[in-house]
Protein backbone atom coordinates (compact mmCIF):
# COMPACT_ATOMS: atom_id res chain seq x y z
CA UNK A 1 0.00 0.00 0.00
CA UNK A 2 0.97 3.63 -0.34
CA UNK A 3 3.28 4.83 2.49
CA UNK A 4 1.25 8.04 2.64
CA UNK A 5 -1.76 6.00 3.69
CA UNK A 6 0.13 4.48 6.65
CA UNK A 7 1.44 7.91 7.62
CA UNK A 8 -2.11 9.29 7.54
CA UNK A 9 -3.36 6.46 9.80
CA UNK A 10 -0.54 6.99 12.30
CA UNK A 11 -1.05 10.75 12.41
CA UNK A 12 -4.80 10.30 12.83
CA UNK A 13 -4.21 7.90 15.74
CA UNK A 14 -1.80 10.35 17.39
CA UNK A 15 -4.28 13.22 16.93
CA UNK A 16 -7.12 11.22 18.51
CA UNK A 17 -4.92 10.20 21.46
CA UNK A 18 -3.81 13.80 22.03
CA UNK A 19 -7.38 15.06 21.79
CA UNK A 20 -8.61 12.51 24.34
CA UNK A 21 -5.70 13.27 26.65
CA UNK A 22 -6.27 17.01 26.32
CA UNK A 23 -9.97 16.60 27.16
CA UNK A 24 -9.04 14.49 30.19
CA UNK A 25 -6.53 17.03 31.47
CA UNK A 26 -9.05 19.85 30.97
CA UNK A 27 -11.73 17.99 32.89
CA UNK A 28 -9.33 16.97 35.66
CA UNK A 29 -8.02 20.53 36.03
CA UNK A 30 -11.55 21.90 36.39
CA UNK A 31 -13.46 19.15 38.21
CA UNK A 32 -10.91 16.64 39.49
CA UNK A 33 -10.00 15.82 43.08
CA UNK A 34 -6.80 17.85 42.97
CA UNK A 35 -8.64 20.85 41.56
CA UNK A 36 -11.23 20.73 44.31
CA UNK A 37 -8.52 20.42 46.94
CA UNK A 38 -6.59 23.40 45.50
CA UNK A 39 -9.77 25.45 45.30
CA UNK A 40 -10.54 24.70 48.95
CA UNK A 41 -7.02 25.73 49.95
CA UNK A 42 -7.27 28.99 47.97
CA UNK A 43 -10.61 29.77 49.55
CA UNK A 44 -9.18 29.19 53.01
CA UNK A 45 -6.04 31.23 52.47
CA UNK A 46 -7.94 34.09 50.87
CA UNK A 47 -9.95 34.60 54.07
CA UNK A 48 -13.04 34.94 51.97
CA UNK A 49 -14.59 31.50 51.87
CA UNK A 50 -18.30 30.80 52.17
CA UNK A 51 -20.23 27.63 52.65
CA UNK A 52 -23.48 26.27 51.27
CA UNK A 53 -22.32 26.27 47.64
CA UNK A 54 -21.40 29.98 47.65
CA UNK A 55 -18.18 30.61 45.73
CA UNK A 56 -16.96 34.00 46.91
CA UNK A 57 -13.25 34.55 47.37
CA UNK A 58 -11.01 37.57 47.43
CA UNK A 59 -8.53 36.00 45.02
CA UNK A 60 -10.93 34.54 42.47
CA UNK A 61 -14.01 36.75 42.67
CA UNK A 62 -12.64 40.12 43.74
CA UNK A 63 -9.03 40.68 42.77
CA UNK A 64 -9.04 38.77 39.46
CA UNK A 65 -12.68 39.02 38.47
CA UNK A 66 -13.02 38.12 34.76
CA UNK A 67 -9.25 38.67 34.42
CA UNK A 68 -9.89 42.01 32.73
CA UNK A 69 -6.98 44.12 31.61
CA UNK A 70 -8.17 47.09 33.66
CA UNK A 71 -8.37 44.91 36.78
CA UNK A 72 -4.86 43.58 36.24
CA UNK A 73 -3.49 47.08 35.77
CA UNK A 74 -5.21 48.21 38.97
CA UNK A 75 -3.75 45.33 40.95
CA UNK A 76 -0.25 46.39 39.92
CA UNK A 77 -0.72 49.84 41.40
CA UNK A 78 0.43 50.51 44.98
CA UNK A 79 -2.09 50.47 47.85
CA UNK A 80 -4.83 48.96 45.68
CA UNK A 81 -4.97 45.85 47.86
CA UNK A 82 -5.61 48.08 50.85
CA UNK A 83 -8.51 49.61 48.93
CA UNK A 84 -9.85 46.13 48.19
CA UNK A 85 -9.61 45.25 51.88
CA UNK A 86 -11.50 48.47 52.68
CA UNK A 87 -14.31 47.41 50.34
CA UNK A 88 -14.36 43.95 51.90
CA UNK A 89 -14.64 45.43 55.40
CA UNK A 90 -17.56 47.61 54.28
CA UNK A 91 -19.59 44.53 53.35
CA UNK A 92 -20.37 45.89 49.87
CA UNK A 93 -20.30 43.59 46.86
CA UNK A 94 -18.06 45.94 44.91
CA UNK A 95 -14.74 45.49 43.17
CA UNK A 96 -11.87 47.93 42.97
CA UNK A 97 -12.55 48.42 39.26
CA UNK A 98 -16.18 49.34 39.95
CA UNK A 99 -15.19 51.84 42.63
CA UNK A 100 -12.56 53.49 40.44
CA UNK A 101 -14.82 53.56 37.37
CA UNK A 102 -17.69 55.08 39.33
CA UNK A 103 -15.41 57.72 40.85
CA UNK A 104 -14.13 58.68 37.39
CA UNK A 105 -17.55 58.75 35.70
CA UNK A 106 -19.51 60.72 38.32
CA UNK A 107 -17.85 64.12 37.61
CA UNK A 108 -18.64 63.82 33.88
CA UNK A 109 -22.26 62.91 34.63
CA UNK A 110 -22.55 65.84 37.04
CA UNK A 111 -20.96 68.12 34.43
CA UNK A 112 -23.50 67.06 31.82
CA UNK A 113 -26.36 67.64 34.28
CA UNK A 114 -24.91 71.03 35.23
CA UNK A 115 -24.65 72.11 31.58
CA UNK A 116 -28.22 71.02 30.99
CA UNK A 117 -29.42 72.91 34.06
CA UNK A 118 -27.26 75.97 33.23
CA UNK A 119 -25.45 75.89 36.55
CA UNK A 120 -22.91 78.65 37.30
CA UNK A 121 -19.28 78.10 36.33
CA UNK A 122 -18.06 77.93 39.91
CA UNK A 123 -20.07 74.71 40.33
CA UNK A 124 -17.23 72.96 38.48
CA UNK A 125 -15.22 73.26 41.69
CA UNK A 126 -17.49 70.58 43.16
CA UNK A 127 -16.08 67.94 40.77
CA UNK A 128 -13.46 66.63 43.27
CA UNK A 129 -16.13 66.28 45.95
CA UNK A 130 -18.46 64.43 43.57
CA UNK A 131 -15.60 62.14 42.53
CA UNK A 132 -14.95 61.24 46.17
CA UNK A 133 -18.58 60.31 46.91
CA UNK A 134 -18.19 56.54 46.15
CA UNK A 135 -15.13 56.32 48.38
CA UNK A 136 -16.93 58.21 51.15
CA UNK A 137 -19.88 55.83 50.79
CA UNK A 138 -17.56 52.83 51.19
CA UNK A 139 -15.94 54.40 54.26
CA UNK A 140 -19.35 55.14 55.78
CA UNK A 141 -20.56 51.57 55.23
CA UNK A 142 -17.30 50.26 56.68
CA UNK A 143 -17.70 52.42 59.79
CA UNK A 144 -21.30 51.27 60.31
CA UNK A 145 -20.37 47.62 59.84
CA UNK A 146 -17.38 47.79 62.20
CA UNK A 147 -19.50 49.56 64.81
CA UNK A 148 -22.09 46.79 64.60
CA UNK A 149 -19.37 44.15 64.89
CA UNK A 150 -18.01 45.91 67.96
CA UNK A 151 -21.46 45.97 69.56
CA UNK A 152 -21.86 42.23 68.98
CA UNK A 153 -18.47 41.31 70.40
CA UNK A 154 -19.40 41.17 74.15
CA UNK A 155 -22.23 38.73 73.45
CA UNK A 156 -19.87 36.66 71.30
CA UNK A 157 -17.32 36.46 74.11
CA UNK A 158 -20.07 35.41 76.57
CA UNK A 159 -21.38 32.74 74.19
CA UNK A 160 -17.92 31.26 73.61
CA UNK A 161 -17.28 31.30 77.35
CA UNK A 162 -20.53 29.42 78.04
CA UNK A 163 -19.75 26.92 75.28
CA UNK A 164 -16.30 26.24 76.77
CA UNK A 165 -17.80 25.70 80.22
CA UNK A 166 -20.30 23.26 78.67
CA UNK A 167 -17.43 21.15 77.35
CA UNK A 168 -17.23 22.27 73.72
CA UNK A 169 -13.90 22.83 72.03
CA UNK A 170 -12.93 26.28 70.86
CA UNK A 171 -13.36 25.52 67.11
CA UNK A 172 -16.84 24.10 67.75
CA UNK A 173 -17.67 27.22 69.78
CA UNK A 174 -16.68 29.32 66.76
CA UNK A 175 -19.01 27.19 64.64
CA UNK A 176 -21.83 27.84 67.10
CA UNK A 177 -21.26 31.60 66.78
CA UNK A 178 -21.40 31.28 62.99
CA UNK A 179 -24.73 29.43 63.16
CA UNK A 180 -26.52 31.24 65.97
CA UNK A 181 -25.50 34.90 65.69
CA UNK A 182 -26.76 37.47 63.21
CA UNK A 183 -24.73 39.21 60.55
CA UNK A 184 -22.14 40.59 60.23
CA UNK A 185 -20.48 38.75 63.15
CA UNK A 186 -21.83 35.37 62.02
CA UNK A 187 -20.27 35.80 58.59
CA UNK A 188 -16.84 36.68 59.95
CA UNK A 189 -16.78 33.72 62.34
CA UNK A 190 -18.13 31.45 59.60
CA UNK A 191 -15.10 32.36 57.50
CA UNK A 192 -12.79 31.47 60.40
CA UNK A 193 -14.66 28.22 61.01
CA UNK A 194 -14.34 27.30 57.32
CA UNK A 195 -10.64 28.08 57.38
CA UNK A 196 -10.14 25.75 60.33
CA UNK A 197 -12.11 23.01 58.57
CA UNK A 198 -10.03 23.45 55.42
CA UNK A 199 -6.84 22.86 57.39
CA UNK A 200 -5.67 26.34 58.31
CA UNK A 201 -4.12 26.38 61.81
CA UNK A 202 -6.28 27.95 64.50
CA UNK A 203 -3.72 30.66 65.22
CA UNK A 204 -3.60 31.69 61.55
CA UNK A 205 -7.40 31.67 61.29
CA UNK A 206 -7.67 33.98 64.30
CA UNK A 207 -5.00 36.28 62.90
CA UNK A 208 -6.91 36.44 59.61
CA UNK A 209 -10.01 37.37 61.60
CA UNK A 210 -8.13 40.19 63.33
CA UNK A 211 -6.81 41.45 59.99
CA UNK A 212 -10.24 41.39 58.35
CA UNK A 213 -11.94 43.13 61.27
CA UNK A 214 -9.69 45.94 62.57
CA UNK A 215 -11.41 46.34 65.93
CA UNK A 216 -9.23 46.89 68.99
CA UNK A 217 -11.41 44.78 71.30
CA UNK A 218 -11.45 41.91 68.82
CA UNK A 219 -7.66 41.98 68.71
CA UNK A 220 -7.62 41.75 72.51
CA UNK A 221 -9.89 38.74 72.15
CA UNK A 222 -7.54 37.11 69.63
CA UNK A 223 -4.45 37.86 71.73
CA UNK A 224 -6.10 36.35 74.82
CA UNK A 225 -6.91 33.15 72.95
CA UNK A 226 -3.41 32.88 71.46
CA UNK A 227 -1.73 33.43 74.84
CA UNK A 228 -4.03 30.87 76.47
CA UNK A 229 -3.10 28.30 73.84
CA UNK A 230 0.59 28.84 74.57
CA UNK A 231 0.58 29.17 78.35
CA UNK A 232 -2.68 27.53 79.41
CA UNK A 233 -5.26 28.82 81.84
CA UNK A 234 -8.99 29.27 82.12
CA UNK A 235 -10.03 30.83 78.82
CA UNK A 236 -13.68 31.10 79.89
CA UNK A 237 -12.80 33.47 82.74
CA UNK A 238 -10.58 35.53 80.44
CA UNK A 239 -13.42 35.91 77.94
CA UNK A 240 -15.81 36.91 80.71
CA UNK A 241 -13.37 39.63 81.76
CA UNK A 242 -13.03 40.87 78.16
CA UNK A 243 -16.82 41.03 77.78
CA UNK A 244 -17.13 42.96 81.05
CA UNK A 245 -14.46 45.48 80.04
CA UNK A 246 -16.04 46.03 76.62
CA UNK A 247 -19.46 46.68 78.16
CA UNK A 248 -17.99 49.12 80.67
CA UNK A 249 -16.21 50.95 77.87
CA UNK A 250 -19.49 51.18 75.97
CA UNK A 251 -21.13 52.76 79.03
CA UNK A 252 -18.37 55.34 79.28
CA UNK A 253 -18.60 56.03 75.56
CA UNK A 254 -22.36 56.62 75.86
CA UNK A 255 -21.75 59.17 78.63
CA UNK A 256 -19.18 60.96 76.50
CA UNK A 257 -21.54 60.95 73.52
CA UNK A 258 -24.30 62.54 75.61
CA UNK A 259 -21.95 65.22 76.94
CA UNK A 260 -20.68 66.05 73.43
CA UNK A 261 -24.16 66.11 71.84
CA UNK A 262 -24.44 69.88 72.33
CA UNK A 263 -21.17 70.48 70.50
CA UNK A 264 -22.27 68.27 67.61
CA UNK A 265 -25.59 70.09 67.31
CA UNK A 266 -23.78 73.43 67.30
CA UNK A 267 -21.47 72.19 64.55
CA UNK A 268 -24.45 71.08 62.42
CA UNK A 269 -26.27 74.39 62.91
CA UNK A 270 -23.21 76.51 62.14
CA UNK A 271 -22.37 74.37 59.12
CA UNK A 272 -25.85 74.39 57.55
CA UNK A 273 -26.85 77.96 58.43
CA UNK A 274 -24.91 79.65 55.56
CA UNK A 275 -26.41 77.29 52.97
CA UNK A 276 -29.95 77.69 54.30
CA UNK A 277 -29.59 81.46 54.42
CA UNK A 278 -28.06 81.59 50.95
CA UNK A 279 -30.83 79.41 49.53
CA UNK A 280 -33.49 81.62 51.05
CA UNK A 281 -31.84 84.77 49.67
CA UNK A 282 -31.46 83.15 46.26
CA UNK A 283 -35.17 82.33 46.20
CA UNK A 284 -36.35 85.75 47.45
CA UNK A 285 -33.89 88.10 45.77
CA UNK A 286 -31.73 86.36 43.18
CA UNK A 287 -29.96 89.47 41.74
CA UNK A 288 -28.76 90.39 45.23
CA UNK A 289 -26.80 87.11 45.54
CA UNK A 290 -25.63 86.56 41.93
CA UNK A 291 -22.86 89.09 42.45
CA UNK A 292 -20.97 86.41 44.39
CA UNK A 293 -20.27 84.35 41.23
CA UNK A 294 -20.43 87.11 38.61
CA UNK A 295 -17.88 89.46 40.19
CA UNK A 296 -14.21 88.41 40.66
CA UNK A 297 -14.23 89.74 44.21
CA UNK A 298 -17.30 87.62 44.96
CA UNK A 299 -15.50 84.49 43.76
CA UNK A 300 -12.62 85.29 46.11
CA UNK A 301 -15.09 85.72 48.96
CA UNK A 302 -16.69 82.34 48.18
CA UNK A 303 -13.29 80.63 48.10
CA UNK A 304 -12.23 82.25 51.38
CA UNK A 305 -15.48 81.31 53.08
CA UNK A 306 -15.23 77.73 51.83
CA UNK A 307 -11.71 77.37 53.24
CA UNK A 308 -12.79 78.85 56.58
CA UNK A 309 -15.86 76.58 56.77
CA UNK A 310 -13.84 73.45 56.02
CA UNK A 311 -11.25 74.44 58.61
CA UNK A 312 -13.96 75.08 61.19
CA UNK A 313 -15.71 71.78 60.51
CA UNK A 314 -12.47 69.80 60.78
CA UNK A 315 -11.46 71.62 63.98
CA UNK A 316 -14.89 71.20 65.57
CA UNK A 317 -14.89 67.52 64.68
CA UNK A 318 -11.51 67.05 66.36
CA UNK A 319 -12.80 68.79 69.49
CA UNK A 320 -15.98 66.74 69.89
CA UNK A 321 -14.42 63.41 68.84
CA UNK A 322 -13.19 61.83 72.07
CA UNK A 323 -11.57 58.40 72.00
CA UNK A 324 -12.59 56.04 74.80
Amino acid sequence: MDPMFYAFIILTFIAVVLAVEGAYFWWNSRHGTAARRIEARIRALSAGARVRNEHLTIIKDRMLRDSSTFEKLLMRMPRVKSLDLLILQSGLDWSVARLVTTSLMLPFVALAVGIGARAPEWAALLAPIISALPYLHVCRQRTKRLRKLEQQLPDVADSISRALRAGHSFPSAIGMIADEFSEPMAGEFRISFDEINYGVPLNDALMNLANRVPIRDLRYFVIAVLIQRESGGNLAEVLDGIAFLIRERFKLFDKVRVLSAEGKMSAWVLGLLPFVTGGAMLALNRPFLTVLWTDPVGLKVIFTLAVMMVTGIVWTRRIIKIRV
